[in-house]
This record gives C-alpha cells, structure tokens and sequence, in this order.
C-alpha cells in the first residue's frame, strides 16, 4: 500500500495538455506532489523542456508553493492579423490555440496562467486578479534542458560598469554551443533572445508584452543542471527615483514568456516576438517611412559632426537614393539649431530626411555628450519634439539609456508614445532588447541593443572577433525585433585592419533587419566599389515582405533570402577562416536566374556574375559573403 501511494504522489495531480493547432507541439501544465505548478513541451512526441517550475511571489502572498488548480478554461482558437512596417514579413498571420488555468494558495489568492500553443512555439503569462496593491518580489519560471542540450548565450553585462557607466546595453559577445547549465562569465545572467539546441528542435527564448508597467527579465547566471531560471535587474537599473520590481493598484499582468520551438528554419521563419506584442497605436502613416541613412560619425566620430560635413553626407545620401541622414552626439554644441534647420531644409531639397541625435541620461550614467537630459520629463519631451519638427528633423536617435528596471522600462515607453503623438520617428542605442516594440510602437525603426560595428572601430579584438558575431545576431538579437548593428564597411577603418571581406559587408545589408539602415561606409569608401554594386545599393527595398532560411549554423554562417513585392534577394556570409561550399535549394523561384555579387581576388574586390534557380552552388571565402537578386 506504501509503495501505491508513493507511486500516485509522484503523478502529476490534474495534468492538462494543450496542443498546438498542427498537432505538432504539446504544452502540459500541472501541480505536481509538492503543490508546484509546473509544465512541460514536447514536440512531435520529443521532449523540448523537462519538467519546469512556474509561478510568482508577491509582497502580498506566494503563489507558486502550496497551489492547488482551481480550473482550467476550454481551449480556444487565438487569431490575429497585423502588419509591420519594420519586421521579417510585412503581414502576419498569428494562429495559436489558448487555454487558462487558475490556481490558487492556501490564503485563497488567485494566479492565472494563460498559454498558447502556435505551430511555431509556445508562450504564457501570468495575471494576478482583484483589487488592493500587488508588489513584484520574484518569479519561479524556469525553462529546464536535457543535460545534452546546448546553448547560444550573451552574457548580461553588470550595471553600471563600462564606458561612463553605460552598461547594460545588451553588447556583449556570445558564448556559441556550450553545454546546458555553463554558468555565464558575468554574475548578471544572460540576455533575451536565447538560443537552445536540444535534440533535433531549436528554442528561442524571449519576453514580449512590455507596456512599461513591467521590469525586463533576464536568466540568471546559474543554471546548474541545465535549469535556466528567469532573472531580475539590478536595483540600479533605474530612472532617478524610480522603482525596480513591477507594481499595481489592482490586478498585474506580466509579459509572455515566448519560446519559438522547432527545426532551425522554423525558428529563423518565425514571429512569436510580435505576434505576443501588444497592436500598434495610431501613427502618421505618411511619416512612417522605413528605408536607408548615411551617417558620419561610425568611421568619422565627434570631429565629423559639423554643418559641412553633414551637408556632404547629406549630398551622399541623395546620390545612393537613401531617405536619410543621421546627425550624431554633439550637432548641438558643433552645428546649433538654425544651422540644423538647414541642413533639414537643404535635405529635403534632395529627398533626405534628418534625424537627430539625443543622451537620454539622467543621474545613471556619465556620459558627457549633448544634447544631455533634456528628455527626462514630459514637459521636456513635448519641448523638444515641438523643436525637432520645427526644424524639420524626422525623428531621433536616443541614447545611453540605464537598463531594465520598471521604472526606465516606463521612460521607454514614455518616449515612444510621446514621439507617436508628434510623428517622430526613433531609434534607441545604448538601449534595452525591444521585445516587440516595433508592433506596438510602429514609428520605433530599429534599437542598437548589440555589439555592433561601432566596436569593431575602437579595438583590434573586436575587428578580430566580428566575424563569428556577425554570423550569430541573426540567429538571436535579430531574431524577431529590428536591430541597428550599423553595417558595412568596404574601404579601410581608421588605425584597424578590417578582416571580413568586401562581399561580407555587403551581405549584411541584407542579412541585418532594421527599419532604417544605418550605412558605417563614408563617401570616400563607396567611392572604390563597382557601379554594379552601388546599383544594388541604390534599389535595395526599404522594407520586406517576406524571409526564407535556406541554411546556417549559428556563428558560423548564414543564407536567407528577403522578399520585396516581386524581387528576391539571397544573401550569405562565412565566418570561418576556411572556404564553405554551399548547395542552395532555390526550386520556389521557379527557373529564374539572378544577379549574384559576390568577392572578387583581393579581400577589398567584388565578382559580378549569374546564380540561377533551381539549385545552386557557390563556394564562399573565408570570411566572405554574397547578395543575389532575383527580378
């Protein structure tokens, strides 16, 4: 009898399968023995998580030990249709079924956990209902990995550390397919979106659903076992005299959990990091313009921010048919306002718009470069973006930001929908992981949140390392939210010497999603590339419709292809220091040939030449790359 009894303890009390609409995946949830709410996925029959702890502890109760499933609701069928005007794909189908289950503890306090289950992954999140005040303390999700799973990894940076004490920005380098439960070399955790490898299925993991009430998690450092668990911010990742750790007057919903789940080209095909975002609010669809930008400061810095060299760039910007021009860190103090003006005005002359740079600082950072603080409050904000469209600038770019806590995830949040209301379009640097944003926030065109090309120009070792970096972001940061890594270079870095070939950089004009394209490449150095690659410069889309993988390892190489209304383009990179042969299956685009460019001789040449569908081989340099485009 003893042992019967040990037996039924150890079976999940009330377990309940949800399924995704293909069949495909299976997301069970349950109260195990010890009165946990717990679940585990599986797909087609393989498990993708063990068994994983859920649940929150507030001030107010703990409602993750000592639970009991009060209900479970009927399974219903999720849809939503939206569009997106910095994304993968232009218009998205999302189809998931979805399904609640309330628990409760011994106080009788209440936690419903709402799941779905798409064919492309699995998300929940929590609310905590009924009225009266409700403090975060910590969160119990944990994401558990067979032991031989493994792991592409960013480390979380320590708050307050680095350049002026700017960090986290989300720039650190990766740690490729290391072993489930390899602690991260920084106390502070891992960064959104992770990567996972376990049997024959991929996870990403990442949050979305942040409407500045919430902080922004991370997972801890500590995964001994290959149990990741969800992390919280620093205590000074905050905005001067603000909170850290969510709070409400009334019923608190946290963002989903999200994880993409399946073959690896799944994963790269899939949205879950917008489909779990909230719809889009209202923007001036006449100033929502993606597209392309020159921008001095990537090779030229501080020096080059100048009314006469703004103008040049201005002219390049023009000449390349790009929509702008970005302005950098100190046009205040170097240029002023009524030469701002017009550089706007001569701008528009050539179909180039301005946007302006701004340090969003308050007291969390050192950062000396103005325009500085005069964002902070709401009255500054409706200042100074009253003065941007006086000046005729297009939007923003905002930086050195002061990391995750709820109350700078609210000054985001602030900026973004402020800068909504005034038709302002923005980019965040020095900034947080987006999850989602750009649904939500339509005119937010690309968020830096990654060790970009910038890095590459300041140290030998970042030049050295790019490669493999490069190669990974599209896997992870680029993943679902717009990325503005500030691509390609084709002549020389001041006092480095570039190691990635020309056909690399061009490769990452496509590869790299962002609303507006940031160009690293002055005048001078598009002055040496072929006509036949500016063309292909001039007439990239501003924006895509449509992506296929086609093949990839994540740090070592990557080949997708982006659609525009009828044209394709395929672009590839090698990260290694050896040649790789690649046989691309291009049988959907039917028995069309296409412009292929890729590296010539020298590691500063280009190749011009044909691929055609439906198959085709190529072999890549090391550290090499190739664009083609199909009509």
């Amino acid at each position: 009898m003893r042992l019967i009894a040990s037996l039924l303890l150890a079976i999940p009390a009330l377990a309940q399968a949800l399924n995704s609409p293909d069949g495909q995946l299976q997301v069970d949830v349950s109260v195990n023995a010890d009165q946990q709410l717990v679940y585990t996925v599986q797909r087609a029959g393989q498990p993708v998580l063990l068994a994983s702890r859920l649940g929150l502890v507030l001030e107010q109760g703990d409602l993750a030990n000592g639970l009991k499933l009060v209900s479970t609701s009927p399974v219903k069928a999720h849809r939503e249709q939206y569009t997106l005007a910095a994304g993968k794909k232009s218009r998205v189908d999302y189809r998931a079924n979805e399904q609640t289950f309330a628990v409760a503890n011994a106080a009788g306090q209440r936690l419903l956990l709402t799941v779905r289950a798409s064919d492309d992954g699995v998300a929940f999140r929590y609310a905590v209902p009924g009225a009266g005040r409700k403090q975060f303390k910590d969160e119990l999700t944990s994401f558990a990995f067979a032991p031989e799973a493994r792991a592409w990894l960013q480390p979380m940076a320590l708050a307050k550390s680095g350049y002026s004490r700017v960090n986290p920005s989300y720039e650190e380098h990766y740690q490729m397919g290391i072993a489930v439960g390899t602690p991260s070399p920084i106390p502070a955790g891992w960064v959104f979106p992770a990567l996972f490898r376990s049997g024959d299925n991929w996870v990403a993991l990442t949050e979305a659903g942040m409407d500045g009430r919430f902080h922004a998690s991370r997972l801890q450092a500590d995964s001994t076992g290959g149990v990741y668990r969800i992390g919280l911010p620093d205590a000074s990742e905050v905005f001067t005299g603000g909170h850290l750790l969510a709070q409400a007057d009334g019923p608190l919903t946290t963002p989903w959990r999200v994880l993409a789940i399946g073959p690896l080209k799944t994963v790269m095909e899939s949205t879950l990091g917008t489909d779990l975002a909230a719809p889009a609010v209202r923007f001036d669809n006449a100033r929502l313009k993606p597209g392309h930008a020159s921008w001095s400061w990537a090779l030229l810095k501080d020096e080059a921010t100048v009314f006469d060299v703004q103008k040049r760039f201005i002219d390049y910007a023009a000449d390349m048919g790009w929509n702008y021009t970005l302005v950098d860190a100190e046009w205040d103090r170097q240029i002023g306002d009524a030469k701002m003006k017009a550089l706007a005005d001569y701008g528009k002359t050539k179909g180039v718009g301005l946007l302006a740079w701004y340090n969003s600082a308050g007291d969390w950072n050192d950062t000396p470069q103005t325009p500085r603080g005069a964002l902070l409050t709401r009255a500054d904000r409706q200042r100074e973006f009253a003065r941007m469209k006086a000046m005729g600038m297009a939007g923003l770019k905002v930086d050195f930001f002061g990391g995750d806590g709820a109350s700078m995830q609210a000054y985001y949040v602030d900026l973004l929908k402020e800068s909504a209301a005034a038709g302002l379009l923005m980019n965040f640097h020095g900034a947080t992981l987006p999850r989602g944003w750009s649904r939500t926030y339509p005119h937010l065109m690309t968020v830096e949140a990654v060790r970009g090309l910038e890095f590459t120009t300041f140290t030998q070792e970042d030049q050295d390392a790019v490669a493999p970096h490069a190669a990974m972001v599209p896997f992870t940061r680029n993943l679902f939210d717009p990325m503005d890594f500030t691509p390609m270079v084709f002549g020389d870095i001041p006092n480095i010497k570039r190691t990635t070939r020309n056909g690399f950089e061009l490769a990452q004009s496509v590869l790299f999603l962002s609303g507006i394209q940031h160009y690293a490449e002055t005048p001078e150095g598009m002055a040496t590339v072929p006509a036949y690659v500016k063309g292909l410069l001039r007439e990239l889309p501003r924006h895509w419709d449509e992506v296929r993988f086609l093949d990839g390892e994540p740090g070592k190489y990557v080949v997708l292809a982006r659609r525009a209304g009828k044209q394709w383009f395929i672009a590839g990179l090698n990260a290694d220091d050896t040649p790789r042969d690649l046989q691309l299956d291009l049988a959907w685009l039917g028995a069309r040939e296409g412009q292929l460019i890729t590296d010539g001789a020298g590691a500063r040449e280009f190749a011009e030449s044909r691929l055609a569908a439906p198959a085709a081989k190529l072999t890549l340099a090391p550290k090499g790359g190739f664009v083609a485009r199909f009509r």
